[in-house]
């Protein structure tokens, strides 16, 4: 179910927003025509992203903003409880800009420093936000932390005790001004608590506070619009639930709306991207895990879920999303322009999706990032750099147009319960391919039942198609066709993208 298929129709969404925001943030939320410039209608698999390496030496780092306030610099946290800054001119200084590391509970993997916002009023205020886990209890926090006074105000907890696992911690402020927090379901396995679906704590949630004052005894306002204000039983801070541990999410700076990298139990993870002021949606944990109804997970009567846009199997080797932006840069705007990116913390894969104008996604593998990225950021001009957590690195990330070197071209009879799929695969370099590997997805539910030309492999909805020995060599110019049957529960539709020897094709009919 994709309720927000008509998220770019902005004149709509405005007319909703004017009731409810100031006319400041409706043209906040207005792209400006530079920003609707920066569309790419270059197909995603002649993408190529690629790394420089800017900076080493940060301990553990998590995370990555850029004050606009004219200095180039970055922030980037450390899990230890610094901050440090970067100059592009001056590299890593080596004295922290922060030091909380009394405050910070590091113990376990994923307990530390995790997030850092930049209110709109940086430059003046001075003020920026953290988010992080406390000691003695390991408890999420939320805190401001004035630079002009080093000091350091807590805002806002959550218990996280019993697990020293997803803790979330994104923070950032939205269109609307008001601040954004994730927060993980509590930890363990299978959301012990049953926190995703609960309305009654913030754990497995996403929450909109308003921290420009406060509303005694709260140190910061929950907003009156917010989606459960008047809920009984409910925390009025949520914005989303049904979430297990979304570790980063990101709004576009173009049309407001929100992109979030949830990470899965196991089978799944997955990408969501929801309208602008789209508040008290259900995302699914633990339900569903992406696609897929989680066995065991809480499941009530008659709830409505929002369906992921994107979600990927472990046997591509990632383990953990790691949620990006989209790119509103101008140095690459003509290449990538208006396209997600994400990628994997284990299998460091490039994942680029954009919105096909139909209702879907175009997707495609357009790189690797450095081993164990942690976070994707970008400067106040909109580039990229990422950060890896071991061995502790700065990347700056650059895009290139690279054409693919292979076309596979789909022919799909479908039926009740059933498919075949034919694939033509052409060669389209100016060297043999002796020897193949073709990798794709097929659609959630679908299961391979036969195959021909090929040795298939289905691993969940992975495919990998090995060439028969009569076909293992390809010319230049030259084609193979190949195919499976393949059985499904609703869902025809052909793969979305395939990689040949580890290359993105083109993708024809």
């Amino acid at each position: 179910m994709h309720a927000y298929k008509a998220w770019r129709r902005l004149t709509l969404v405005l007319g909703t927003l004017v009731a409810v925001l100031p006319a400041l943030l409706l043209t906040a939320l207005t792209p400006s025509p530079a920003a609707a410039a920066d569309a790419s209608t270059v197909p995603l698999p002649s993408l190529s992203a690629t790394t420089t390496q800017v900076a080493s030496g940060l301990r553990r780092p998590t995370a990555l903003v850029a004050p606009d306030d004219g200095t180039d610099r970055l922030f980037i946290t450390e899990k230890s409880g610094t901050v440090r800054v970067y100059h592009p001119d001056t590299g890593l200084a080596r004295t922290p800009l922060i030091d909380i590391t009394p405050a910070v509970d590091e113990s376990g993997n994923e307990r530390g420093l995790l997030g850092i916002a930049l209110p709109p009023d940086f430059a003046d205020s001075r003020d920026l936000y953290l988010a992080y886990t406390a000691l003695p209890d390991g408890a999420v926090t939320l805190a401001r932390y004035r630079l002009d006074e080093s000091r350091l105000e807590v805002l806002l907890s959550q218990e996280h005790a019993e697990y020293n696992n997803h803790n979330g911690g994104q923070l950032a402020f939205g269109p609307d001004g008001h601040l954004y927090w994730s927060i993980g379901d509590g930890g363990g396995s299978g959301d012990p608590f049953r926190a995703g679906q609960r309305l009654d704590t913030l754990l497995g949630k996403i929450l909109r506070i308003d921290v420009s004052r406060s509303c005694a005894p709260l140190a910061y306002c929950v907003p009156g619009d917010n989606p459960f204000v008047g809920t009984p039983g409910a925390r009025g801070e949520i914005w989303l639930y049904g979430l297990r541990n979304p570790w980063r999410f990101s709004f576009d700076g173009a049309d407001g709306s929100m992109w979030i990298g949830d990470v899965g139990q196991g089978h799944w993870e997955e990408i969501d991207h929801l309208a602008p002021g789209r508040g008290g949606l259900n995302l699914g944990w633990s339900c569903y895990e992406g696609l897929e109804k989680f066995s065991g997970g809480d499941c009530a009567a008659g709830e409505e879920h929002t369906e992921p846009v994107f979600t990927y199997s472990p046997y591509t080797g990632g383990c953990s999303v790691i949620g990006g932006h989209v790119y509103r840069g101008r140095q690459y705007a003509g290449l990538v322009g208006g396209t997600y990116i994400a990628t994997d913390y284990c299998s460091s894969t490039v994942w680029a999706l954009r919105p096909d104008g139909r209702g879907g996604y175009e997707q495609a593998e357009i790189g690797e990032m450095p081993t164990q990225v942690t976070s994707i950021g970008t400067t106040a001009d909109g580039e990229f750099y990422v950060v890896n957590d071991l061995p502790g690195g700065l990347h700056r990330v650059s895009f290139a147009r690279e054409e693919p070197t292979c076309r596979v071209d789909r022919k799909v009879t479908a039926w009740g319960t059933g498919t075949t799929v034919d694939l033509t695969v052409t060669n389209t370099g100016d060297a043999p391919v002796n020897g193949w590997t073709l990798e794709f997805p097929l659609a959630f539910g679908q299961t391979v039942v036969s195959d021909w030309n090929t040795d298939l492999t289905q691993l969940s909805n992975t495919i990998t198609a090995v060439n028969a020995p009569h076909n293992a060599t390809i010319a230049p110019g030259a084609s193979v066709t190949l195919g499976y049957l393949a059985g499904h529960t609703g869902d025809a539709s052909p793969p979305p993208r395939f990689m040949l020897n580890g290359d993105a094709c083109a993708v024809g009919r």
